[in-house]
C-alpha cells in the first residue's frame, strides 16, 4: 500500500506567507494523489470531476446533480427511500439507457416483485434482459458475482438488500434469533466483489429500504438494512423521495420525486434533483425539457404559451409537454442543447490552486 512521505516532527514548520501557502497545499495534494489516486481529495465546491464512464439515469435534472453526466460505470451504487417512493423504477430508467447505449443488463430481483410489463412502459427490452430470482440472500451474491467476474454484463440491479434473507434464517424457525447475520453476509460479499467490480467496470447497484432505529430521541431515526458495510464501499448513494402527488382534478398521475445525493465518490455531493413519476410511464422526460428548456431560455415562455424558435408549442405545460411526445425530432433537438448546458464534459480533477471555485447552490437538507 503506497503511503504518503512523512516528514518528523522537526521539520514541520509554520508558513505565514499566503503564496507559500499555496505551494505547499498544491505540493500536499500532488502527493495524496500520487499515493492514492486522482479523487481522494478534491475541493467540495469544485466543478471538476473525475473522468470515469457514466450510465444516464433517465432523468437530465439528476445526471446533472451526479456531476458526471449518470452513474458511474466500475462502482457500487446505494439507492434507498421509503415504500412506493421510486427506487426500481428509477433502476429501471437506468436500464433501458444502458440497454440504448448497447450494454447488457441483469436484475437479480430478490423481492420477486418486478412487473415486466411496467418495465416495457418504461423502454427495457425484457427480452435481452438476464434476472434471476434467488431462494436466499447468499445465492443472490454469488449470482452476481459471477455475473462481474463474468466480464459480459455491464450493469446489475439488487432489488433489494432488505431480501437478502441468509440461508440459516430461511431454514431456521419463526421467531429464531438471527442477529447479524444480514450484516455479515454483505460486509464479506462486498469485501469480495469490488475489486471485480472495478475491473470488469460493472455498474452495480443495491436497492434498499430504510428502517427506524428504536429509542433515538434527537436526530434523523432512519436507517438503512443489512449493516454499515454497504454504506462505506458505495461509491454514491442516492436517497428519493415522494413529494406531492401530481392530480388532474381528482385524478392521481403521479409524484413530484426528490433525489439528494447524500455520498458521491466521483463528484461534489450533497446536490439534488427534483423530477416527476407518472403511474404507467415512469420519469416524465417531456416534463424534464419543458422545465429545464424555460429556466435555461432554450424554450420561450409569455403567459401561459410556451414557444421554441419563434413557433408556439402549446398552451399550458401538459400541452407542451404533449406537444414534444408527438414531436420527437423536436424534443431530441432541445434534449440535446440542454445537455450541452447541464452535462458539460467534466475535466479530471487536478491540483491547481489558483482555479475558480464555483459555488453550489445544492446545499445538503435535513431528510424529511
Amino acid at each position: 500500500m503506497a503511503d504518503v512521505k512523512k516528514k518528523s516532527t522537526s521539520d514541520v514548520a509554520q508558513i505565514t506567507n499566503k503564496d507559500d501557502k499555496a505551494k505547499a497545499l498544491a505540493a500536499a495534494i500532488g502527493q495524496i494523489e500520487k499515493a492514492f489516486g486522482k479523487g481522494s481529495i478534491m475541493r467540495l465546491g469544485d466543478n471538476k470531476t473525475l473522468d470515469i464512464e457514466a450510465i444516464s439515469t433517465g432523468s437530465i435534472t439528476l445526471d446533472a446533480a451526479l456531476g458526471i453526466g449518470g452513474l458511474p460505470m466500475g462502482r457500487v451504487v446505494e439507492i434507498f427511500g421509503p415504500e412506493s417512493s421510486g427506487k426500481t423504477t428509477l433502476t429501471l430508467s437506468v436500464i433501458a439507457a444502458a440497454q440504448k447505449a448497447g450494454k447488457m443488463c441483469a436484475f437479480i430481483d430478490a423481492e420477486h416483485a418486478l412487473d415486466p410489463i411496467y418495465a416495457q412502459k418504461l423502454g427495457v427490452n425484457t427480452n435481452e434482459l438476464l434476472i434471476s430470482q434467488p431462494d436466499t440472500g447468499e445465492q443472490a451474491l454469488e449470482i452476481c458475482d459471477a455475473l462481474v467476474r463474468s466480464g459480459a454484463v455491464n450493469v446489475i440491479i439488487v432489488d433489494s438488500v432488505a431480501a437478502l434473507t441468509p440461508k440459516a434464517e430461511i431454514e431456521g424457525e419463526m421467531g429464531d434469533s438471527h442477529v447479524g447475520l444480514q450484516a455479515r453476509l454483505m460486509s464479506q460479499a462486498l469485501r469480495k466483489m469490488t475489486g471485480n467490480i472495478k475491473n470488469a467496470n460493472c455498474l452495480v447497484v443495491f436497492i434498499n429500504q430504510i428502517r427506524m432505529k428504536i429509542g433515538v430521541m434527537f436526530g434523523n431515526p432512519e436507517t438503512t438494512t443489512g449493516g454499515n458495510a454497504l454504506k462505506f464501499y458505495s461509491s454514491v448513494r442516492l436517497d428519493i423521495r415522494r413529494l406531492t402527488a401530481i392530480k388532474d382534478g381528482d385524478e392521481v398521475l403521479g409524484n413530484e420525486t426528490r433525489v439528494k445525493v447524500v455520498k458521491n465518490k466521483v463528484a461534489p455531493p450533497f446536490r439534488q434533483a427534483e423530477f416527476q413519476i407518472l403511474y404507467g410511464q415512469g420519469i416524465s422526460h417531456e416534463g424534464e425539457l419543458v422545465e429545464l428548456g424555460v429556466k435555461l431560455k432554450i424554450i420561450g415562455k409569455a403567459g401561459a404559451w410556451y414557444e421554441y424558435n419563434g413557433g408556439k408549442i402549446g398552451q399550458g405545460r401538459s400541452n407542451a409537454m404533449k406537444y414534444l411526445a408527438e414531436n420527437p425530432v423536436v424534443a431530441q433537438e432541445i434534449e440535446q442543447k440542454i445537455r450541452d448546458l447541464v452535462l458539460a464534459k467534466p475535466l479530471p480533477v487536478t491540483s491547481d490552486i489558483g482555479e475558480e471555485v464555483i459555488d453550489s447552490t445544492n446545499d445538503e437538507e435535513e431528510v424529511e
